[in-house]
């Protein structure tokens, strides 16, 4: 009989893999298989016995737009401005995106509790996966928002620098939010007061971005190295995005374009990316622990 000891004796220790070591990201694409699970578990089970489904995913958004069309278009008389209705619906979807990929990710770890307590899986797989399920259901709000400005135009007066700056809006977007979900994410583990401080922050961000009034107003009180700071804003710099890509080829407005709106793209994709890789740092200092505080 073959003694099978001999046989492990000569595999190299290096092709074993220890048992609870992290990779980081890189687990994700590894169990991938496992991710697409995440995916559509999430997907599938959003509007589980619910009457209306996914038409939840218009009515929210819509909601918002006619409450703040009514305040700021008819109230604040910003509805002068040509289609301001496609300039705010643009920013809101944009907000929208990020604050359910933020919060999601925020909380992916906590509400995975009982996996994260008994198996060993890539933790990043549950902030990857609620980033992914909030742009699923992003979407329709996009496919919402086109049908109207083809209504206006949209398809004759396009341009593939404007298709280029819608998708680069929305990478930017999902790459904030999964840095900032990974690093609150990985801290509400231990603290749960995360959960409150991104409710701030998601409340800041709605605020803090040019989606209910126009870039312009913010340059005319804030000195110039403040203007760029607020433009460096990977929120804002995606808001702008959305607004050069759907608003700009429907309208015939004297409204400006911000400065330096396309390095200002790599900028923010730069800090995006520096989010993702602070955010793994801290995840990846903390999940050792993840079991034990849960």
């Amino acid at each position: 009989m073959t003694d099978r000891s001999d046989l492990f004796e000569r595999v190299p220790r290096a092709d074993f893999d220890v048992p609870g070591r992290s990779n980081g990201l890189w687990d994700v694409f590894r169990w991938h298989y496992l991710l697409r699970l995440l995916i559509r578990t999430g997907v599938t089970t959003r509007y589980r016995n619910s009457v209306l489904g996914w038409t939840w995913s218009y009515v929210r958004p819509a909601a918002q737009f006619i409450v703040f069309w009514i305040v700021f278009g008819v109230f604040l008389d910003l509805n002068r401005v040509p289609n301001y209705a496609v300039y705010l619906f643009s920013g809101i979807i944009v907000i929208n995106l990020f604050s359910e990929a933020f919060k999601n990710a925020t909380s992916s770890i906590v509400g995975n509790a009982p996996l994260v307590r008994k198996v060993y899986l890539p933790r990043q797989l549950f902030a990857v996966s609620a980033v992914i399920v909030a742009f699923v259901h992003f979407l329709p709000q996009v496919a919402l928002l086109l049908v109207v400005v083809l209504f206006l135009g949209w398809l004759v007066k396009m341009s593939i620098l404007g298709i280029l700056a819608i998708l680069a809006g929305a990478l930017i977007i999902v790459l904030f939010a999964l840095g900032l979900g990974l690093l609150f994410g990985a801290v509400n583990v231990r603290f749960r007061d995360a959960e409150n401080i991104v409710e701030l922050l998601l409340l800041l961000a709605t605020w803090a971005s040019p989606v209910l009034y126009f870039w312009t107003m913010v340059a005319e009180v804030l000195p110039d190295w403040a203007l760029r700071l607020y433009l460096l804003n990977p929120i804002t710099q995606a808001v702008e995005l959305f607004h050069f890509g759907f608003w700009t080829p429907v309208t015939t407005s004297d409204l400006p374009l911000p400065p330096d709106l396309g390095i200002n793209t790599l900028w923010t994709f730069l800090i995006a990316v520096a989010s993702i890789v602070v955010g793994q740092y801290v995840f990846r200092s903390l999940e050792g622990r993840f079991a034990q505080d849960l």
